[in-house]
């Protein structure tokens, strides 16, 4: 295994961090330079993993005070205050169960705990399942606090974990 290190995310990372979302894209939204550059410009935190050089995970996530277009985020926000939201979190397939999404994850609240943030939210497909990102954010504690039909027939677990 080789080693990562964490770092804010930039838009020099643009390439690397689109190519990621178009490998998971399945489970996440598509995104171009576009809407990357937009995502990235209202984000309150966005972290890359880097391994030999090469992105190969990024978070990105917004914290309540912020405004942002997203179903998802709107649903917590109508139930919540002072949380971070994660967006989107990719870890590229070839480099999983390493313990990137952990970090990425442990930073992640870490960094919610500093801003004086009360919980960290997310949410994952139910129907079809994502177990893989179910089973994961059961580990690090999160709990499902509703459900959402999105327009495609897709719902999702709605879930937070407090700090």
């Amino acid at each position: 295994m080789s080693a990562f290190n964490l770092r804010p995310g930039t838009l020099a990372d643009a390439h690397q961090i689109i190519g990621l979302n178009a490998e998971s894209v399945a489970v996440t939204s598509p995104m171009d330079a576009d809407p990357f550059r937009h995502l990235h410009g209202g984000a309150s935190l966005v972290t890359v993993a880097e391994m030999d050089g090469r992105v190969v995970a990024f978070l990105v996530a917004m914290t309540d005070s912020g405004a942002y277009e997203n179903g998802n985020f709107q649903w917590f926000a109508e139930r919540l205050k002072k949380f971070t939201y994660v967006d989107r979190v990719v870890v590229s397939s070839d480099c999983r169960s390493q313990g990137i999404g952990s970090a990425l994850y442990a930073h992640a609240l870490s960094w919610t705990a500093e801003a004086g943030l009360l919980s960290m939210v997310a949410e994952m497909d139910l129907d079809p399942p994502n177990v893989r990102s179910l089973s994961f954010h059961k580990k690090k504690g999160f709990v499902q606090i509703g459900t959402r039909v999105l327009g495609s027939a897709r719902t999702v677990s709605m879930q937070i974990r407090s700090i």
